[in-house]
């Protein structure tokens, strides 16, 4: 469907209902038999107090706002730390009066493996409206819809929001040109393989201000939306954080590019160029 199109091929910067709902959901996952032992990973990217804030361009309209943060959940999962995620977006000015858009997406992401517990959607994109509540079960590789279907997943699934929070721990300081990452996510009750290529570093401006940036390009499906697969592009600091700087997209009918605005607490120093 067009909607997944577009989220994945921006999966990186824009994974964008209450917070006591998504707390009530993972609490009793500490009953559940042990098939896998949780995993750990060093998560030293982002921490508690991050918040990233993004502006959106289509064509030369100025056609909505993200944000992105990053808050402790004060209830450990599993014995575990656990963050509480929150990605929203909308869209303003005169873009707003005729495809209005209020997106409110939250994962809570367990901080010692880098995976997620559970997932809510509540989207509204020009009418067209998705509420969505998973469920994971790490230990047993399974995840649970809102309507009570259980899937069997890859070990670590990852959803929309925290997909791009674990492609921050990914270590790409040997990546080489080409080189094709892969991230398993649930999307749309679906096993999604999110694929992004490396395309080597260089510097890029954003906001008026000049970064040393890794550069990408998600592996999209061509044909809907795009005709060539480096249709879209994504600027990442490069340095500890590797927060997205930039993403440009081609599509068939205009472009589009989300540019960071605005960022506080972060993990270190950004890699700006003074």
């Amino acid at each position: 469907m067009k909607t997944k199109y577009i989220i994945i091929a921006f999966a990186l910067v824009v994974m964008f209902s209450a917070f006591n709902t998504i707390e009530q959901e993972v609490v009793g996952q500490t009953t559940e038999t042990t098939i896998n032992p949780l995993r750990k990973i060093e998560v030293n990217a982002f921490k508690p107090g991050e918040v990233l804030e993004y502006r959106l361009h289509y064509g030369v309209i100025n056609a909505g706002t993200a944000k992105l943060e990053v808050n402790k959940l004060d209830k450990k999962i599993d014995g575990r730390e656990a963050f509480h995620i929150v990605g929203t977006g909308q869209s303003r000015g005169a873009f707003d009066w005729f495809f209005k858009v209020r997106d409110r997406y939250e994962t809570v992401f367990d901080a010692e493996g880098a995976f997620p517990w559970a997932f809510l959607r509540d989207v509204n994109e020009g009418g067209y409206k998705i509420k969505q509540n998973y469920k994971f079960i790490q230990k047993q590789k399974k995840v649970i819809n809102e309507k009570g279907v259980e899937f069997d997943a890859p070990e670590g699934i990852q959803d929309m929001l925290s997909s791009f929070y674990y492609a921050r721990t990914i270590d790409f300081s040997n990546a080489k040109k080409g080189e094709i990452f892969t991230i398993w996510s649930f999307v749309d009750d679906e096993i999604w393989p999110l694929k992004i290529k490396f395309a080597g570093r260089e510097s890029v401006k954003v906001s008026g201000k000049k970064y040393n940036a890794m550069k990408f390009h998600p592996v999209i499906q061509t044909g809907r939306l795009f005709k060539n697969e480096t249709d879209v592009s994504v600027w990442i600091s490069d340095d500890i954080n590797k927060i997205p700087l930039l993403a440009e997209g081609k599509v068939m009918v205009g472009s589009v590019k989300m540019e960071l605005t605005n960022y506080k607490g972060l993990a270190g120093p950004i890699s700006k160029i003074d």
